[in-house]
């Protein structure tokens, strides 16, 4: 009774000093065994608890606290999504927020990764018995891999996402509400190969995303469409007021077409259209750029206030990074320079062939089918691009761009540019999300749809677009 009753007395810390996990019987090879388990295990369910219990306090107080503030911040993090999720995802997709999270994984996972190593030495082994005594070392090597490459896989997308979103997306541009119910955005597939004196827009599109439900309409503007007016309030109307007829300087040599803005607006001119456009450059844009945001804004009667511009000599690389693209494939189409002379059979220069039929493409293959034109026409070019543009939509799926992050983030910093501001990325991500579940809409504004390419009409064709944008019985 004495005995006993001093040990229900004794301190709390005395009977921790006490306890076989803190002084164990080493003489006891089963006890050693069993206590081997509970610290590794302990080790990777609660990071600090093993030394709390039988190893340096300090250190194990240090690393229960540090556990406890990552929970934390997990449960803070996930409850806010739940129930503020527009003000939880525009704080967390900054570049700041991500940068501090993967500093703060970073060392988390080392410090998780010290603790681990500590315990090992904690477990002493060699008073463990056999055989149990190597699946002990083996759980607890496998559990500190575990440990290290969540911290190895974690950090880096983080540091990646913090560092793509501060490169690629403008902090100086303003952010604009949507214009009646969407978003738009100008797409241009910019083409700067050998022989160009200018960055000419070889594909020009308009993507409009609906704020509430994600659905996406891409309108395809033909790169050679002539004679648009420009938006009212645009410094291009006061040059051209009733449409745009081209660069008048015969040194420049260009006609009315839209993709020939690049050289009425900036290549002609001394001040490269500074005067024209002098905020463009502060807000991440080019006043060639602008002076076409302004003409799609005057054909298709919408406020865009946005642009991304893809480089076509990397647009490759961004698609290889989503691990290409699923295509189906209408009819067969060459690969290559093209003809050395007119009427040259395909089969006499092309470098290989896309076959009809479904095709899992990879970034030069998507390419070839986009550019190819030699033995189909501007209109089915057009279309192929658009297809092209829907099927890498559809690729960009949450689990996709997670798994291949880092790659994609390095794609698209190289090869896209875009005025979109910060603070409109979180919204940005959740109408992806939703437009996953929608199929794309596509206005084609070429010869099939009635559009005459020399002389459209804009009346015309602001009702087309203004007809698939609010469709009878849904509100503007």
């Amino acid at each position: 009774m004495t005995v006993a009753a001093d040990r229900v007395a004794a301190p709390a810390g005395s009977l921790l000093e006490q306890s076989p996990l803190r002084t164990p019987d080493v003489s006891d090879p089963t006890l050693m065994t069993r206590r081997g388990w509970w610290l590794v295990i302990l080790n990777f369910l609660l990071p600090g608890s093993a030394q709390s219990l039988a190893g340096n306090r300090k250190l194990g107080r240090f690393g229960l606290g540090a556990t406890i503030l990552m929970w934390v911040l997990l449960i803070v993090g996930v409850l806010g999504v739940l129930l503020w999720r527009s003000a939880v995802m525009w704080f967390l997709l900054r570049p700041f927020t991500l940068i501090a999270l993967g500093v703060i994984v970073a060392l988390y996972a080392v410090l998780w990764v010290i603790l681990s190593i500590n315990t090992i030495r904690l477990v002493r082994l060699v008073k463990t018995s056999r055989p149990q005594k190597a699946f002990i070392a083996v759980l607890a090597i496998v559990l500190l891999i575990l440990q290290g490459a969540t911290g190895a896989l974690a950090a880096p997308r983080l540091f990646a996402a913090g560092g793509g979103i501060g490169t690629l997306f403008s902090s100086s541009a303003p952010v604009v509400p949507p214009s009646d119910g969407y978003y738009n955005v100008l797409l241009l597939g910019a083409d700067s190969g050998e022989g160009r004196d200018s960055m000419r827009f070889d594909s020009i599109s308009v993507i409009s995303v609906n704020a509430d439900t994600g659905a996406v309409t891409i309108t395809g503007i033909p790169r050679d469409l002539q004679h648009f007016p420009f938006s009212e309030g645009s410094p291009m109307t006061e040059m051209y007021p009733n449409y745009f007829e081209g660069q008048a300087d015969p040194a420049c040599g260009w006609d009315s077409g839209i993709n020939q803005l690049t050289n009425a607006v900036s290549f002609c001119r001394e001040d490269g259209g500074a005067s024209l456009y002098p905020d463009a450059e502060k807000h991440g844009s080019e006043p060639e750029i602008e002076a076409t945001k302004d003409a799609a804004e005057g054909l298709l009667g919408i406020e865009i206030p946005y642009y991304v511009m893809i480089d076509m000599h990397g647009f490759a690389a961004l698609i290889d990074s989503l691990g290409g693209v699923e295509i189906t494939v209408d009819e067969r189409l060459p690969e290559g320079p093209g003809p050395s002379y007119e009427g040259q059979p395909a089969e006499e220069w092309a470098t290989g062939w896309i076959e009809p039929g479904e095709q899992h493409m990879d970034g030069e293959t998507a390419l070839w089918y986009a550019r190819s034109r030699y033995t189909t026409s501007d209109w089915d070019r057009m279309e192929r691009q658009r297809e092209l543009q829907a099927a890498v939509i559809s690729q960009m799926t949450p689990q996709n761009v997670l798994a291949r992050f880092q790659e994609v983030a390095r794609a698209g910093t190289d090869v896209i540019r875009t005025d979109v501001p910060q603070g409109l990325v979180s919204t940005f991500v959740d109408l992806a999300v939703l437009a996953r579940d929608q199929p794309v809409t596509t206005i084609e504004l070429n010869p099939d749809a009635g559009v005459d390419q020399e002389w459209p009409d804009a009346a015309a064709i602001q009702q087309m677009v203004d007809e698939a944008l609010h469709p009878e019985g849904t509100a503007e």
